[in-house]
């Protein structure tokens, strides 16, 4: 309830600048709860989720260019994100570990490169002229609106992975993250498991597209770079993997720490590629002190420490 309320009442206060960050930061808490869900829960590897992303985000540009309502673009984007996830998960999901993580980074290249080579989506130019959106009467053309949006939207993928996580499926879930060969055995359903967190993860993703689309009017195949899907798998490692609420506290922390090296990056006499050079390298060496130091991620280390704490203070109360 206090972070309901907190969302709720953070958009008035902020500036044109923060505001912006903030939906962005919803957007990227969209797309790495499903990626926490799938990388967690389900034990595949993704290294290619902002292919997803821009799925949903071309399917809600498309159609609203071309005269559908606006509406009807944002929820045909999670639709085209899943079946894409199920058309190239099945041969996908076949693999392994980084078999499957450089799979999927491969298949986002492939999908930009024909993007970018695609006019009737735009071509390299990207995507122009694409409406704000409205439904019925009402038009989202202030930056507060899609914030109000996208957090909403972020509610509504934690209300269903919550959901999904503690189901029957959920256990199912966790018992194949630990061992396919055990869940196998115990009569999960191991492959359409696999696929269906899959094409979740991928909705989430697409949903997240496409208010991105909407709420910048333009897409092109440099808004989706291989960098975004990275930042994507820092934020669930960092936040805690198998912990939606470590999806948003790494989709938080990371955001914000973008914004740092984006201005670092942009310095006078900073050389054009800085920005992306940084961003790799902390990246790098944030993967490595997380392993290394707290290898469950914020959320489940911040967890243990209270636990600790409150059992600390119990026994000295009872003695």
């Amino acid at each position: 309830m206090v972070v309901a309320a907190g969302t709720l009442a953070l958009p008035p206060l902020l500036s044109s600048g923060h505001l912006s960050v903030y939906i962005l930061l919803g957007l990227a808490a969209m797309v790495t709860i499903g990626l926490s869900l799938l990388m967690g829960y389900a034990g595949q590897v993704s290294l290619g989720q902002a292919s997803f992303y821009a799925i949903g985000g071309y399917t809600a540009g498309l159609l609203s260019v071309h005269s559908f309502p606006p509406l009807l673009g944002l929820l045909a984007a999670p639709v085209a994100a899943a079946l894409f996830a199920l058309l190239v998960g099945v041969p996908l999901l076949r693999l392994r570990g980084h078999h499957l993580a450089f799979a999927t980074l491969a298949t986002q290249l492939i999908l930009l490169s024909l993007v970018g080579q695609a006019d009737w989506a735009g071509g390299a130019i990207g995507l122009q002229g694409i409406p704000r959106l409205s439904v019925g009467g009402y038009e989202f053309a202030e930056d507060i609106s899609y914030a109000y949006l996208t957090w909403a939207a972020v509610a509504l993928t934690l209300i269903v992975a919550h959901n999904v996580v503690a189901s029957r499926s959920g256990r199912g879930l966790r018992a194949l993250a630990t061992s396919e060969t055990a869940a196998a055995a115990s009569g999960v359903p191991v492959g359409g498991y696999r696929l269906a967190v899959f094409a979740l993860s991928a909705a989430f993703a697409g949903l997240a597209g496409g208010i991105y689309a909407f709420y910048l009017g333009y897409i092109a195949p440099g808004s989706f770079p291989v960098l975004l899907s990275i930042e994507y798998v820092v934020m669930a490692v960092v936040g805690g993997l198998g912990t939606l609420w470590g999806a948003l506290v790494g989709a938080t922390a990371i955001v914000l720490l973008i914004q740092v090296l984006t201005t670092i990056g942009t310095q006078p006499g900073m050389p054009s590629y800085a920005p992306s050079v940084l961003s790799y390298a902390v990246y790098g060496l944030l993967l490595v002190v997380v392993v290394l130091f707290l290898p469950h991620g914020m959320v489940p280390a911040a967890r243990r420490a209270v636990e600790r704490r409150m059992t600390q203070t119990l026994t000295v109360e009872k003695r």
